[in-house]
């Protein structure tokens, strides 16, 4: 009988196209790849080192698959099996830790399927240092959803003071271009319409002279390639030839993901962010000029050492004044190993959560505001699969999510969709036009 196997990923958009990746090797590999929950006899699970919950999670997701499935075998993969390793050795149930170096080795260190079974300590591969040169992938994922996540750099050479990425994921490096087009070839062929570029620095991105424009030029060469999107982005790497691309281009999305972290320049200049915040918006105003339909979200940190009330004002009044469409906003944590621990002035947790909550409400209302825009127009929506009471959603190309009526499928359609209304989580449309031809998207 085939052995089962479930993936659990914690984390970024990155770990998400990893997760993929190890996916794929293991159902050729012979394993019956099942969602996650499900009875199963390996769990892997892909894990995140950016908050001090990473430990918790992965306690909890373990905890969970071995209630229903106690005989499983757990293998603990990622940023976080790269810098806890003394940590997850004390998580009851897991059998096997796989630092960052060795991941895509993984399916290699473990057990005949046959031969899976619990042991008393885990097993660990782990070394300190990550190999610096360019790479290519050695599986194609399938990813389970129409928008594909295409993976073109890792690695970070930027130490913030709060950040632990270097140290889990090594000196920045690029994938080799033929590598990234032969991926997007098979994909597209597979029937996704949008590919969206992941990476930790993917402004960085580096072949000889192809950079990130250069990729995404001959990305754009694809037959049947819809939109090209880019994740998250340093702001320092946003030039303004990517800015004319995107402005120019009719597969790049107007869509820019950029970290700001704080609008208080002494607390920038504590988290060793290469930037100030006259540099930070100008650049997004400047961006703004030229794609005017640009779809704009970012992440705030609040809570580091020396956030004072007025350092958060200056943040708070930066997200106001400044047309974003949606922001992330993140705890401060302390990550050991990271300088930012031995800053003074800790902030208490209750501030923290309290500044948490004000700017997620104001977050709730810029997607509010952004969505009220677009009351009246005609845009083009990428559909996801599945519905929820009648509703089908999915995203237009600056990533505002749009929901209408249909008790059709409309999963991987482009429609043409008029807004007819808004909330703070999507804006309602109602379908004006046949939808293009469907592509078949394989599911996991």
């Amino acid at each position: 009988m085939m052995k089962r196997a479930s993936l659990h990923t914690l984390g970024c958009r990155l770990n998400q196209a990893e997760t993929t990746v190890l996916a794929a090797r293991l159902q050729r590999d012979g394993y019956r790849v099942v969602e996650f929950g499900e009875p199963t006899d390996l769990l892997v699970v892909n894990t995140c080192s950016v908050t001090e919950e990473a430990e918790r999670t992965c306690r909890y997701v373990i905890r969970k698959t071995l209630k229903h499935s106690p005989d499983a075998f757990v293998a603990v993969t990622g940023c976080y099996a790269q810098t806890g390793v003394q940590e997850l050795r004390t998580i009851p149930g897991i059998d096997l830790i796989v630092g960052n170096q060795f991941k895509w080795d993984l399916s290699s260190f473990l057990p005949a399927p046959h031969a899976l079974r619990k042991e008393p300590d885990p097993q660990v591969l782990h070394t300190r240092t990550i190999d610096r040169e360019d790479f290519t992938l050695p599986e194609y994922g399938t990813p389970d959803s129409t928008r594909a996540l295409l993976k073109i750099q890792d690695g970070c050479n930027v130490m913030c003071s709060f950040c632990l990425i270097p140290f889990a994921r090594g000196h920045e490096r690029s994938r080799l271009r033929d590598d990234v087009i032969r991926e997007a070839e098979i994909l597209v062929a597979g029937g996704y319409r949008e590919l969206v570029l992941t990476g930790v620095n993917i402004g960085r991105y580096c072949q000889g002279d192809l950079d990130l424009v250069g990729l995404i030029a001959q990305l754009e060469t694809i037959e049947g390639l819809d939109r090209i999107r880019i994740s998250s982005i340093e702001p320092t790497t946003i030039t303004d030839t990517l800015i004319d691309r995107m402005a120019s281009s009719s597969k790049l999305c107007p869509y820019l993901h950029i970290p700001l972290q704080s609008g208080d320049d002494r607390i920038l200049s504590s988290m060793n962010r290469p930037y100030n915040v006259t540099e930070f918006t100008q650049l997004i105003r400047r961006a703004l000029l030229a794609v005017p339909h640009l779809g704009l979200g970012t992440d705030i940190m609040v809570g580091f050492p020396g956030e004072t009330e007025a350092a958060f004002e200056q943040t708070l009044n930066i997200l106001q004044a400044h047309p974003f469409s949606y922001f992330h906003v993140f705890i401060y944590s302390q990550r050991p190993g990271t300088a930012a621990t031995k800053l003074p002035d800790q902030v208490p947790i209750a501030v923290a959560r309290d500044r948490a909550k004000r700017l997620a409400e104001l977050s709730r209302l810029k997607r509010l505001a952004f969505a009220e825009r677009y009351i009246g127009s005609t845009v083009s929506v990428l559909f996801e699969s599945g519905d929820m009471d009648g509703f089908r959603s999915g995203v237009t190309a600056n990533f505002m999510k749009v929901s209408v009526s249909s008790n059709i499928d409309l999963t991987n359609h482009l429609k043409e969709v008029r807004i007819i209304g808004a909330s703070d989580r999507w804006a309602l449309g109602r379908l004006t036009t046949e939808s293009q031809p469907m592509r078949t998207v394989p599911m996991l």
